[in-house]
């Protein structure tokens, strides 16, 4: 008697081995997509704002030479690049002030980008939660049932050693 139910209880409690190994499988490898998903996302994120934050190029301006240190020549123009220097001077302060407007509107762009990932993020997360209760409930009813299983292969194999 005894042999007969060793026959049959070690190739159960293999199979339940084997069942549980997939089921965990199944778990590792849902888990492994999540995490490549979000380190997508995270490159993604990083990428457009390293494409955001690019440096910003500042024009050269002009230095200014003492008359005393100019040529002759040049001393008797400098009454004509005083005149050229006042509207330099205007084109590179409205030069600025586009500058400011530019840099105000990118801080301004990344921050809606920001709340619109954040926004996406929980969203993601969301259906991420919802995904993880669909697939423990599953896997909750399939531990139950093998767990039923076993319960039912080792009272059938005390039962038959008593009968």
């Amino acid at each position: 008697m005894r042999r007969s139910s060793l026959r049959w209880t070690i190739p159960a409690f293999l199979a339940l081995q084997l069942g549980l190994l997939w089921i965990q499988g199944a778990q590792l490898h849902r888990q492994n997509q999540v995490l490549q998903g979000l380190r997508e996302d995270i490159q993604a994120l990083t990428e457009s704002l390293d494409a955001g934050q690019g440096p910003v190029s500042s024009e050269d301006e002009g230095s200014a030479v003492p008359a005393g240190f100019l040529p002759k020549g040049q001393a008797q123009k400098k009454v004509a690049v005083l005149g050229v220097q006042e509207e330099q001077e205007a084109a590179a302060k409205e030069l600025q002030a586009s500058r400011e407007s530019a840099e105000k509107a990118v801080k301004d762009a990344k921050e809606v980008r920001s709340k619109l990932s954040i926004e996406e993020n929980a969203k993601k997360a969301e259906e991420a939660r919802k995904v993880q209760a669909a697939t423990s409930s599953w896997q909750r009813w399939a531990g139950w049932a093998m767990g039923l299983v076993v319960l039912a292969l080792v009272t059938r194999a005390i039962l038959r050693r008593r009968g």
